[in-house]
């Protein structure tokens, strides 16, 4: 799996500055007739990339890409079984919708399995970019949440918080996968969570690099990049990904 940062085109550097510091990355060359694509390369010698960025035109959030065997077969399986929309198909790239209107990608298979260690930081604290969240609307939860285990085969695990469902995505990669139920209605979105050993100290640090909190959750805190996009810092652990006890 891939996750994607989609930040605005003109936001780009400003993106890609912030994220390369808190992942301890260095950025592939841009790619794309607009450079719109590039790849977060980790510094760590024995460690397979997993996060990219994307300038977008319109909005911010984030999107994961699913790397298959058989595109063709896969986007069949989606649309066809599963009740997904073909948004585009070019070669070994399909883009598609969820039912309840999430963006993803299937792309052919790269052969990445090398999972980056946690990010340790001066002051003593660790960090892992490791989730992505789709955050549902309520009328479209449990349809997508549905799609969602059968297009990966990984089972939907009820986190003790309801409004929160996981997917059992295999310890060995790199991305955890969590489904947020909103209650308030708005269009399919996704965005990035970071595992913090000490969310305030690296709630620190994420400011010293141009970031702001805009708001406190159940234990998370909501913050914004200095590319305008909204991602949380989370009380889990970054070597497993799992919350204190």
């Amino acid at each position: 799996m891939w996750a994607f940062l989609d930040r605005p085109l003109p936001q780009f550097e400003r993106a890609v500055k912030f994220w390369c510091a808190v992942s301890d990355s260095d950025l592939s060359p841009r790619r794309g007739t607009s450079g719109e694509f590039a790849t977060f390369r980790p510094r760590h010698a024995d460690a397979d990339a997993w996060l990219k960025v994307q300038g977008v035109r319109e909005g911010s959030g984030a999107h994961v890409d699913f790397d298959v065997d058989d595109v063709g077969e896969m986007t069949r399986v989606a649309i066809e079984e599963l009740g997904a929309s073909l948004v585009l198909r070019d070669g070994d790239l399909s883009v598609l919708s969820t039912p309840g209107g999430q963006l993803f990608c299937l792309t052919k298979r790269a052969g990445h399995a090398r999972r980056p260690p946690v990010v340790e930081h001066a002051d003593g604290s660790t960090s892992r970019v490791d989730q992505v969240t789709f955050d549902i609307s309520l009328e479209h939860f449990d349809e997508d949440a549905r799609f969602w285990s059968g297009l990966t085969g990984w089972e939907l695990r009820q986190s003790k918080a309801s409004e929160f469902v996981r997917l059992g995505v295999p310890g060995e990669l790199p991305i955890r996968l969590l489904l947020q139920r909103c209650d308030t209605p708005g269009p399919a979105g996704a965005h990035i969570d970071v595992a913090c050993s000490d969310v305030d100290q690296v709630r620190a640090l994420h400011e010293s690099l141009g970031a702001r909190k805009i708001a406190d959750g159940k234990g998370w805190q909501v913050m914004r990049d200095p590319a305008g996009g909204v991602y949380c810092l989370t009380p889990r652990d970054p070597r497993t990904g799992l919350l204190p006890g």
